[in-house]
């Protein structure tokens, strides 16, 4: 498999309160789901804020927290989780975060599991 360095930027960053609009729940909701490491956000200018592609369709949401929990086991933290969402991957290709929205999400979830050995 081959990595690059650097990860790409999000199409979005968006902020806490409109990640709750887009998912139809309360903010204190979605604060919730980041603390409970479901969702990821990353402070940028002083606010959490979070890459659209992870809210994107509900089948982002599906498997993104196992994702999160398979890459915190293996010692990611939040920052180290969104460069290996965000780092390009030809073997997938384009990036692990957009990879979740579609019929490759199983891959990804085998690859982040992979870290942990």
């Amino acid at each position: 498999m081959r990595v690059t360095e650097t990860p790409n930027e999000p199409a979005e960053w968006l902020a806490l309160p409109d990640v709750a609009e887009r998912l139809d729940m309360p903010v204190n909701r979605v604060r919730q789901l980041v603390r409970e490491g479901r969702l990821l956000a990353l402070r940028k200018d002083g606010v959490l804020r979070t890459p659209v592609e992870l809210v994107g369709s509900p089948t982002t949401l599906k498997h993104l927290p196992g994702v999160l929990t398979l890459l915190h086991d293996a010692g990611y933290n939040d920052e180290e989780a969104f460069r290996w969402l965000y780092t390009p991957d030809d073997s997938l290709p384009g990036v692990p975060a957009e990879a979740l929205g579609d019929n490759r999400a199983t891959e990804v979830k085998r690859r982040a599991q992979a870290l942990g050995f």
